[in-house]
């Protein structure tokens, strides 16, 4: 009888344990956002997520536009883009919201059909260029990225960088611009550099205080030269934004 009333005994103490076992009841870990390598954002709705085999994941779309753009026909682009991070901006004053479309860029000033990408890709090049069959765009080069210090040859993983930030700038002053002046100042070859691609996502629209080059050869001519824009277009920094800025190139360039 001892023995049954043991048996009984652990049935009981198992098929209370079975009872308290509670299973995960969270939410289902959400799909992942594809930042595709022209800087293209597409969730599961894109007809182009699927194909997309070389991307940067991100975990929301809000996310993933904080440094890309929304595929064409994303139905959530304004909330999403009013969620993504904002760049560091030096007071809450902006007088116009940010838009990328308000600094009409990689424009084709003279008319030859190459546009301001391509004309400096040209110009940059330290070798024999390559134009497409329709002479209007770039396909093969040499280039020096002065951001990672490598060699490229191919123009398909080249961005053109806006080294002082489109977004940035806005936040700095770039708001209250007209459009002639936005116009200038995203197609001005002074701040515009052939780079790696990843190495110009990687950097968003942040300043040198946020970002520098994984070429420390280049930080101080790189907050030099950022300096410098910000200077020749009027841009203002915050009080704390100057002297962090002047502490940095004190200590980059001694």
């Amino acid at each position: 009888m001892k023995s049954i009333d043991i048996v009984r005994g652990l049935a009981l103490t198992i098929g209370l344990a079975l009872t308290q076992v509670v299973l995960p009841t969270g939410p289902a870990e959400a799909a992942m956002v594809k930042q595709s390598n022209s800087g293209i954002c597409h969730d599961e709705g894109s007809a182009w997520y699927g194909r997309t085999k070389n991307f940067t994941a991100y975990g929301s779309m809000s996310e993933c536009m904080g440094s890309g753009r929304p595929y064409k026909g994303y139905a959530g682009a304004t909330q999403a883009m009013s969620k993504a991070p904002a760049p560091v901006q030096k007071s809450a004053g902006v007088s116009t919201a940010y838009d990328r479309d308000l600094y009409e860029h990689w424009i084709d000033e003279d008319g030859d059909c190459q546009n301001a990408r391509h004309e400096l890709l040209q110009e940059l090049s330290t070798g024999r260029v390559t134009l497409s069959s329709s002479g209007c765009t770039v396909v093969q080069g040499r280039w020096i990225d002065p951001y990672t210090d490598q060699i490229f040859t191919r123009a398909r993983g080249m961005d053109i960088d806006h080294m002082v930030p489109l977004a940035w700038a806005h936040a700095h002053g770039a708001d209250k611009w007209d459009h002639a002046t936005r116009r200038q100042f995203a197609n001005d070859p002074v701040n515009l550099f052939a780079v790696e691609a990843s190495a110009n996502r990687s950097k968003g629209a942040r300043g040198p205080l946020e970002w520098l080059p994984p070429n420390t050869g280049y930080h101080c001519e790189y907050v030099t030269r950022f300096h410098r824009i910000v200077l020749t277009y009027k841009l203002e920094y915050s009080d704390y934004e100057r002297q962090q800025i002047d502490a940095m190139r004190a200590r980059l360039c001694e």
